[in-house]
Protein backbone atom coordinates (compact mmCIF):
# COMPACT_ATOMS: atom_id res chain seq x y z
CA UNK A 1 0.00 0.00 0.00
CA UNK A 2 1.10 3.42 -1.06
CA UNK A 3 0.28 5.36 1.99
CA UNK A 4 -1.01 9.23 2.07
CA UNK A 5 1.51 10.97 4.29
CA UNK A 6 3.85 9.20 6.86
CA UNK A 7 6.85 10.63 8.52
CA UNK A 8 10.22 10.48 7.28
CA UNK A 9 12.71 10.63 10.58
CA UNK A 10 16.06 10.18 8.89
CA UNK A 11 18.50 12.46 11.16
CA UNK A 12 19.55 13.27 14.67
CA UNK A 13 15.95 11.74 16.00
CA UNK A 14 17.68 8.86 17.91
CA UNK A 15 21.18 10.73 19.18
CA UNK A 16 18.93 13.33 20.74
CA UNK A 17 15.81 11.48 22.13
CA UNK A 18 18.51 9.15 23.53
CA UNK A 19 20.43 12.10 25.17
CA UNK A 20 16.82 12.69 26.86
CA UNK A 21 16.84 9.00 28.16
CA UNK A 22 20.20 8.92 29.28
CA UNK A 23 20.06 12.45 31.47
CA UNK A 24 16.66 11.78 32.47
CA UNK A 25 14.70 15.11 31.04
CA UNK A 26 12.24 13.53 29.76
CA UNK A 27 9.29 15.72 30.70
CA UNK A 28 8.37 18.83 29.98
CA UNK A 29 11.42 20.91 31.27
CA UNK A 30 14.58 20.37 29.44
CA UNK A 31 17.23 22.06 26.85
CA UNK A 32 15.27 21.12 23.81
CA UNK A 33 12.00 22.64 24.93
CA UNK A 34 13.78 26.04 24.86
CA UNK A 35 15.57 25.02 21.91
CA UNK A 36 12.74 23.87 19.58
CA UNK A 37 10.99 27.03 19.93
CA UNK A 38 13.79 29.21 19.28
CA UNK A 39 14.82 26.74 15.93
CA UNK A 40 11.45 27.20 15.21
CA UNK A 41 11.12 30.85 15.77
CA UNK A 42 14.27 31.61 13.75
CA UNK A 43 12.76 29.44 10.84
CA UNK A 44 9.21 31.21 10.37
CA UNK A 45 10.41 34.06 11.17
CA UNK A 46 8.41 35.19 14.64
CA UNK A 47 9.82 37.14 17.43
CA UNK A 48 8.40 34.51 20.16
CA UNK A 49 7.22 30.57 19.66
CA UNK A 50 5.88 28.74 22.39
CA UNK A 51 5.42 24.69 22.35
CA UNK A 52 2.11 23.08 23.66
CA UNK A 53 1.30 19.01 23.47
CA UNK A 54 -0.51 19.63 20.09
CA UNK A 55 -2.13 22.20 17.72
CA UNK A 56 -4.98 22.04 18.99
CA UNK A 57 -3.93 23.31 21.94
CA UNK A 58 -1.79 25.85 20.35
CA UNK A 59 -5.37 27.13 18.89
CA UNK A 60 -6.93 27.12 22.17
CA UNK A 61 -4.22 28.47 23.64
CA UNK A 62 -4.45 31.59 21.10
CA UNK A 63 -7.71 32.79 21.91
CA UNK A 64 -7.59 32.57 25.39
CA UNK A 65 -4.55 34.66 25.30
CA UNK A 66 -6.65 37.15 23.00
CA UNK A 67 -9.30 36.99 25.59
CA UNK A 68 -11.89 35.52 23.33
CA UNK A 69 -14.79 34.08 25.22
CA UNK A 70 -18.25 33.57 25.81
CA UNK A 71 -20.73 36.32 23.93
CA UNK A 72 -17.50 36.47 21.31
CA UNK A 73 -17.88 35.22 17.33
CA UNK A 74 -15.08 34.19 15.37
CA UNK A 75 -15.24 33.68 11.61
CA UNK A 76 -13.83 30.70 10.37
CA UNK A 77 -13.76 28.33 7.25
CA UNK A 78 -16.02 25.06 7.54
CA UNK A 79 -14.35 23.19 5.11
CA UNK A 80 -11.24 22.58 7.77
CA UNK A 81 -10.18 19.92 10.04
CA UNK A 82 -12.24 20.17 13.32
CA UNK A 83 -9.72 21.16 15.63
CA UNK A 84 -10.13 24.97 14.93
CA UNK A 85 -13.84 25.05 14.84
CA UNK A 86 -13.44 23.11 18.63
CA UNK A 87 -11.32 25.92 20.11
CA UNK A 88 -13.80 28.51 19.32
CA UNK A 89 -15.95 26.41 21.30
CA UNK A 90 -13.81 25.50 24.26
CA UNK A 91 -12.98 29.36 25.31
CA UNK A 92 -17.15 30.29 24.94
CA UNK A 93 -16.58 32.10 21.75
CA UNK A 94 -19.33 30.85 18.34
CA UNK A 95 -17.96 30.20 14.95
CA UNK A 96 -19.35 32.01 12.03
CA UNK A 97 -18.45 29.86 8.78
CA UNK A 98 -17.29 31.62 5.71
CA UNK A 99 -17.44 30.08 2.02
CA UNK A 100 -13.74 29.29 0.55
CA UNK A 101 -12.60 29.90 -2.85
CA UNK A 102 -12.72 27.23 -5.48
CA UNK A 103 -9.15 27.25 -6.91
CA UNK A 104 -7.39 27.19 -3.58
CA UNK A 105 -9.82 25.42 -1.27
CA UNK A 106 -8.98 27.98 1.48
CA UNK A 107 -11.05 31.06 3.45
CA UNK A 108 -12.80 33.31 0.62
CA UNK A 109 -11.21 36.53 2.13
CA UNK A 110 -13.90 38.75 -0.07
CA UNK A 111 -17.04 37.07 2.01
CA UNK A 112 -15.62 38.05 5.12
CA UNK A 113 -17.04 41.51 5.46
CA UNK A 114 -20.79 40.57 5.11
CA UNK A 115 -20.40 38.38 8.30
CA UNK A 116 -18.53 40.84 10.74
CA UNK A 117 -21.50 42.04 13.23
CA UNK A 118 -20.39 43.79 16.68
CA UNK A 119 -20.24 40.54 18.44
CA UNK A 120 -17.26 39.63 16.00
CA UNK A 121 -13.26 39.47 17.69
CA UNK A 122 -11.70 37.25 15.44
CA UNK A 123 -10.75 35.90 11.58
CA UNK A 124 -9.41 32.19 12.18
CA UNK A 125 -8.23 31.69 8.48
CA UNK A 126 -6.65 27.97 7.76
CA UNK A 127 -4.12 27.14 5.18
CA UNK A 128 -5.31 23.36 4.24
CA UNK A 129 -3.62 21.12 2.42
CA UNK A 130 -0.65 23.58 1.67
CA UNK A 131 -2.97 26.51 0.04
CA UNK A 132 -2.72 29.87 1.60
CA UNK A 133 -5.21 32.18 2.21
CA UNK A 134 -5.21 35.88 0.77
CA UNK A 135 -3.52 37.53 4.18
CA UNK A 136 -3.31 40.93 2.28
CA UNK A 137 -7.59 41.06 2.23
CA UNK A 138 -7.83 39.96 5.90
CA UNK A 139 -5.15 41.47 7.66
CA UNK A 140 -7.35 44.85 5.66
CA UNK A 141 -10.61 44.14 7.11
CA UNK A 142 -9.14 43.01 10.58
CA UNK A 143 -7.54 46.61 10.65
CA UNK A 144 -10.59 48.17 9.85
CA UNK A 145 -12.39 46.29 12.25
CA UNK A 146 -10.52 46.49 15.07
CA UNK A 147 -10.11 42.76 14.96
CA UNK A 148 -7.75 39.59 15.97
CA UNK A 149 -6.52 37.42 13.35
CA UNK A 150 -5.38 33.73 14.87
CA UNK A 151 -3.64 31.69 11.27
CA UNK A 152 -4.63 28.04 11.83
CA UNK A 153 -1.03 27.28 9.54
CA UNK A 154 -0.82 23.59 10.50
CA UNK A 155 -1.10 22.28 7.18
CA UNK A 156 1.01 24.95 5.53
CA UNK A 157 4.10 24.85 7.73
CA UNK A 158 6.63 26.09 4.88
CA UNK A 159 4.13 27.78 2.65
CA UNK A 160 5.30 31.47 1.93
CA UNK A 161 3.13 34.54 1.09
CA UNK A 162 4.63 37.77 -0.06
CA UNK A 163 7.78 36.67 1.88
CA UNK A 164 6.50 35.88 5.15
CA UNK A 165 5.78 32.28 6.43
CA UNK A 166 2.18 31.17 6.63
CA UNK A 167 1.57 31.89 10.67
CA UNK A 168 3.56 34.63 10.95
CA UNK A 169 0.88 37.41 9.23
CA UNK A 170 -1.74 37.43 11.82
CA UNK A 171 -1.55 38.16 15.40
CA UNK A 172 -0.83 34.48 16.47
CA UNK A 173 -0.14 31.66 14.07
CA UNK A 174 -0.49 28.47 15.55
CA UNK A 175 1.37 24.76 14.22
CA UNK A 176 0.79 20.78 14.62
CA UNK A 177 3.21 18.21 14.47
CA UNK A 178 0.91 15.47 14.12
CA UNK A 179 2.39 11.74 12.56
CA UNK A 180 1.49 13.29 9.19
CA UNK A 181 2.80 16.96 9.47
CA UNK A 182 5.45 18.38 7.49
CA UNK A 183 7.33 17.97 10.53
CA UNK A 184 6.77 15.87 12.99
CA UNK A 185 7.01 14.91 16.86
CA UNK A 186 4.20 12.39 17.11
CA UNK A 187 2.26 15.07 18.85
CA UNK A 188 2.80 17.90 19.42
CA UNK A 189 2.05 21.74 18.29
CA UNK A 190 3.57 25.62 18.37
CA UNK A 191 2.55 29.13 18.97
CA UNK A 192 4.19 31.93 17.13
CA UNK A 193 4.02 35.32 17.86
CA UNK A 194 5.66 38.52 16.66
CA UNK A 195 4.12 40.59 19.62
CA UNK A 196 6.57 39.44 22.25
CA UNK A 197 3.79 40.24 25.10
CA UNK A 198 1.31 37.85 23.78
CA UNK A 199 4.52 35.58 23.60
CA UNK A 200 4.77 35.58 27.19
CA UNK A 201 1.55 35.44 28.35
CA UNK A 202 1.26 32.67 25.87
CA UNK A 203 4.26 30.60 27.91
CA UNK A 204 2.99 31.56 31.25
CA UNK A 205 -0.67 30.44 30.82
CA UNK A 206 0.65 26.89 28.58
CA UNK A 207 2.90 26.20 32.13
CA UNK A 208 -0.36 26.38 34.65
CA UNK A 209 0.49 30.02 34.98
CA UNK A 210 2.95 29.16 37.74
CA UNK A 211 5.13 31.44 39.69
CA UNK A 212 8.58 29.61 41.34
CA UNK A 213 9.17 31.13 44.85
CA UNK A 214 12.01 31.64 46.58
CA UNK A 215 11.56 28.34 48.87
CA UNK A 216 10.65 26.21 45.04
CA UNK A 217 6.96 26.65 46.24
CA UNK A 218 4.48 26.81 43.18
CA UNK A 219 1.97 30.05 43.30
CA UNK A 220 -0.61 30.72 40.49
CA UNK A 221 -1.71 34.04 39.60
CA UNK A 222 -4.47 32.87 36.83
CA UNK A 223 -5.96 29.73 35.45
CA UNK A 224 -3.66 28.10 33.40
CA UNK A 225 -3.51 25.07 31.30
CA UNK A 226 -0.90 22.39 31.45
CA UNK A 227 0.02 22.39 27.52
CA UNK A 228 3.85 21.85 27.62
CA UNK A 229 5.37 19.87 25.39
CA UNK A 230 7.79 17.09 26.93
CA UNK A 231 11.47 17.55 25.93
CA UNK A 232 11.71 14.16 24.82
CA UNK A 233 9.46 15.30 21.81
CA UNK A 234 10.95 18.41 21.58
CA UNK A 235 14.14 16.28 21.00
CA UNK A 236 12.29 14.83 18.14
CA UNK A 237 11.03 18.16 16.45
CA UNK A 238 14.66 19.55 16.86
CA UNK A 239 16.27 17.32 14.90
CA UNK A 240 13.10 17.17 12.09
CA UNK A 241 13.79 20.75 11.58
CA UNK A 242 17.04 20.25 10.93
CA UNK A 243 15.59 18.58 7.55
CA UNK A 244 12.52 20.89 6.76
CA UNK A 245 14.18 22.11 3.89
CA UNK A 246 15.31 19.08 1.96
CA UNK A 247 11.44 18.19 2.87
CA UNK A 248 10.45 21.22 1.24
CA UNK A 249 11.83 20.87 -1.56
CA UNK A 250 10.79 17.36 -2.39
CA UNK A 251 7.03 17.98 -1.71
CA UNK A 252 7.36 20.64 -3.98
CA UNK A 253 9.62 18.51 -6.69
CA UNK A 254 6.56 15.88 -6.34
CA UNK A 255 4.24 18.54 -6.74
CA UNK A 256 5.42 19.10 -9.67
CA UNK A 257 6.32 15.60 -11.43
CA UNK A 258 2.51 15.15 -10.67
CA UNK A 259 1.28 18.44 -12.44
CA UNK A 260 3.64 17.01 -15.52
CA UNK A 261 1.76 13.83 -15.26
CA UNK A 262 -1.83 14.88 -15.14
CA UNK A 263 -1.66 17.79 -17.04
CA UNK A 264 -4.54 17.87 -19.61
CA UNK A 265 -6.66 14.77 -18.00
CA UNK A 266 -10.60 16.22 -18.86
CA UNK A 267 -12.34 16.81 -15.91
CA UNK A 268 -9.55 17.05 -13.51
CA UNK A 269 -8.95 20.08 -11.65
CA UNK A 270 -5.10 20.35 -10.16
CA UNK A 271 -3.87 22.36 -6.92
CA UNK A 272 -1.96 26.06 -7.85
CA UNK A 273 0.66 28.36 -7.00
CA UNK A 274 -0.49 31.84 -6.89
CA UNK A 275 2.02 34.58 -7.49
CA UNK A 276 3.96 35.55 -4.90
CA UNK A 277 3.52 32.97 -2.63
CA UNK A 278 5.44 29.37 -2.25
CA UNK A 279 2.36 26.52 -1.88
CA UNK A 280 4.22 23.56 0.43
CA UNK A 281 1.66 21.58 -1.15
CA UNK A 282 1.59 19.52 2.04
CA UNK A 283 -1.25 17.27 0.22
CA UNK A 284 -1.45 16.80 -3.18
CA UNK A 285 -5.47 17.95 -3.40
CA UNK A 286 -7.38 17.45 -6.47
CA UNK A 287 -10.94 17.73 -7.77
CA UNK A 288 -12.76 14.89 -9.92
CA UNK A 289 -14.83 16.92 -11.85
CA UNK A 290 -18.74 15.60 -12.77
CA UNK A 291 -17.54 14.51 -16.39
CA UNK A 292 -14.79 12.25 -14.85
CA UNK A 293 -15.87 8.57 -15.74
CA UNK A 294 -16.48 7.88 -11.66
CA UNK A 295 -16.71 9.76 -8.86
CA UNK A 296 -14.80 11.03 -5.90
CA UNK A 297 -15.50 8.02 -3.69
CA UNK A 298 -15.71 5.36 -6.02
CA UNK A 299 -12.13 6.62 -7.46
CA UNK A 300 -11.12 6.28 -3.62
CA UNK A 301 -12.15 2.59 -3.52
CA UNK A 302 -10.57 1.74 -6.95
CA UNK A 303 -6.96 3.38 -5.75
CA UNK A 304 -7.65 1.46 -2.50
CA UNK A 305 -7.56 -1.67 -4.88
CA UNK A 306 -4.56 -0.83 -6.48
CA UNK A 307 -2.84 -0.25 -3.47
CA UNK A 308 -3.16 3.54 -3.02
CA UNK A 309 -4.57 5.39 0.00
CA UNK A 310 -6.22 8.55 -0.73
CA UNK A 311 -8.64 10.72 1.39
CA UNK A 312 -11.22 12.56 0.93
CA UNK A 313 -11.48 15.98 1.59
CA UNK A 314 -12.62 17.88 4.66
CA UNK A 315 -16.61 17.25 5.21
CA UNK A 316 -17.91 21.14 5.96
CA UNK A 317 -17.96 21.28 9.73
CA UNK A 318 -21.30 22.90 9.43
CA UNK A 319 -22.88 20.06 8.17
CA UNK A 320 -22.08 18.08 11.87
CA UNK A 321 -24.49 17.99 14.73
CA UNK A 322 -22.24 20.07 17.34
CA UNK A 323 -22.40 23.37 14.23
CA UNK A 324 -25.74 22.73 12.27
CA UNK A 325 -27.40 25.71 13.90
CA UNK A 326 -24.33 28.42 13.64
CA UNK A 327 -24.70 31.62 11.47
CA UNK A 328 -23.25 31.20 8.02
CA UNK A 329 -22.84 32.64 5.18
CA UNK A 330 -23.58 31.24 1.61
CA UNK A 331 -21.64 27.68 1.64
CA UNK A 332 -21.93 26.21 -1.93
CA UNK A 333 -18.36 26.46 -3.02
CA UNK A 334 -17.71 24.44 0.22
CA UNK A 335 -20.36 22.33 0.01
CA UNK A 336 -19.26 21.42 -3.59
CA UNK A 337 -15.53 21.12 -3.39
CA UNK A 338 -15.87 19.08 -0.31
CA UNK A 339 -17.87 16.15 -2.59
CA UNK A 340 -15.03 16.68 -5.37
CA UNK A 341 -12.13 16.69 -3.41
CA UNK A 342 -9.52 14.10 -3.17
CA UNK A 343 -5.95 14.11 -1.38
CA UNK A 344 -3.32 11.99 -2.98
CA UNK A 345 -0.52 10.27 -1.58
CA UNK A 346 2.32 12.99 -0.29
CA UNK A 347 4.89 11.99 1.75
CA UNK A 348 8.71 12.77 1.45
CA UNK A 349 9.58 9.57 1.26
CA UNK A 350 7.22 8.64 -2.09
CA UNK A 351 9.00 7.39 -4.88
CA UNK A 352 9.03 9.12 -8.28
CA UNK A 353 7.87 5.20 -9.89
CA UNK A 354 4.72 5.52 -7.03
CA UNK A 355 3.69 8.96 -8.46
CA UNK A 356 4.01 7.31 -11.80
CA UNK A 357 1.85 4.41 -10.99
CA UNK A 358 -0.63 6.59 -9.28
CA UNK A 359 -1.29 8.95 -12.28
CA UNK A 360 -1.77 5.56 -14.49
CA UNK A 361 -4.57 4.88 -12.44
CA UNK A 362 -6.02 8.18 -13.23
CA UNK A 363 -5.21 8.05 -16.82
CA UNK A 364 -6.25 4.83 -17.38
CA UNK A 365 -10.04 5.65 -15.48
Amino acid sequence: MIPLCVPEIKGNEWKYIKECLDTNWVSSVGSYVDKFERDFAKFVGSKSAVVTVNGTSALHLALEVLGIGEGDEVIVPSMTFIAPVNAVKYVGAEPVFVDICRDTFVMDADKIEELITPKTKAILPVHIYGNIVDMDKVMEIANKYNLYVIEDATESLGSIYKGKHTGTIGHIGCFSFNGNKLITTGAGGMLVTNDEQLGKKAKFLSTQSKVTLENKGFYHTDIGFNFRMPNILAAMGCAQLENIEEYIKIKRENASFYYELLKGIENITLPIEKSQTRNVFWLYSILIEDGFPVSRDELIKIMFEEGIETRPFFIPVHTMPPYKNCRCGDLSITDEVSLKGINLPSSVSLKKEEIKKICEVLRNI
